[in-house]
């Protein structure tokens, strides 16, 4: 499977969805916004999103596009830039909130919290140097193909 075709996928989902929204729903407040949008756009375009996590400009652009329309349905938010948007809601971009859920799942994955061998995925720093006395450094494996530079364990790592 592709990732630029589930990016679509999940894209004309919650395209769908939107437009389901926009069509039922004149002007909203803030907080019921939230609630739509939290409950029903938002999950399709996140569902496994640690598995199949975008990485070309253009699928993140499509997704996030989806959001910056979504954002204009709040009363008197319309003529607002993206970022205004996105600070008055108290959401972030997409981007950052996979760069979170990345995080969340590795530090569960790491510390035993997940049900998962954690050889699966990582490999620990061998030496005792340079971790600054702790024992949860990551190494970096060598990956020869950009699909692979992509996966989850490789995406966290990076440098």
């Amino acid at each position: 499977m592709k990732v630029s075709r589930q990016c679509a996928e999940a894209a004309a989902k919650a395209n769908t969805v939107l437009g389901m929204v926009r069509r039922n729903f004149g002007n909203l407040d803030k907080e019921g916004f939230l609630i739509i949008y939290k409950g029903f756009i938002r999950s399709h375009m996140e569902y496994a999103i640690q598995a199949w996590s975008p990485y070309f400009k253009k699928d993140i652009d499509h997704l996030e596009k989806i959001q910056r329309r979504a954002t204009k349905l709040v009363h008197g938010y319309r003529k607002l830039t993206y970022e205004k948007r996105l600070c008055r809601l108290g959401l972030t971009t997409l981007q950052q909130r996979r760069l979170r859920g990345d995080l969340i799942e590795t530090y569960k994955i790491v510390t035993g919290k997940e049900r998962i061998e954690t050889k699966n995925f990582f490999t620990f720093h061998a030496g005792k140097y340079n971790t600054r006395g702790q024992c949860y450094k990551l190494e970096t494996k060598r990956s020869r193909l950009e699909l692979r530079r992509n996966f989850f364990s490789q995406r966290v790592v990076a440098p």
